[in-house]
């Protein structure tokens, strides 16, 4: 089995800022707000949540190949 990777740099798409998170492995973050300009991340349409749209890794869910976030 593949291990889960919980470390996923975010990129704000407003101001192009980076910082390294760390991802829950029991639930979707639908939200972030950006440390830099203060914009609140949403996931773009069709993704689960903000690692997934805005993240160099995908969150634990979809890296397991599972349904996610209902």
């Amino acid at each position: 089995m593949i291990p889960v990777i919980l470390n996923s740099m975010l990129t704000c798409p407003q101001c192009g800022y980076k910082k390294e998170e760390i991802m829950r492995s029991d639930a979707c973050q639908y939200f972030y707000e950006c440390e830099k300009c203060h914009a609140i991340l949403k996931p773009k349409t069709g993704d689960c949540c903000v690692f997934c749209s805005y993240g160099s890794v995908k969150c634990p869910p979809i890296q397991k190949d599972i349904r996610c976030c209902g």
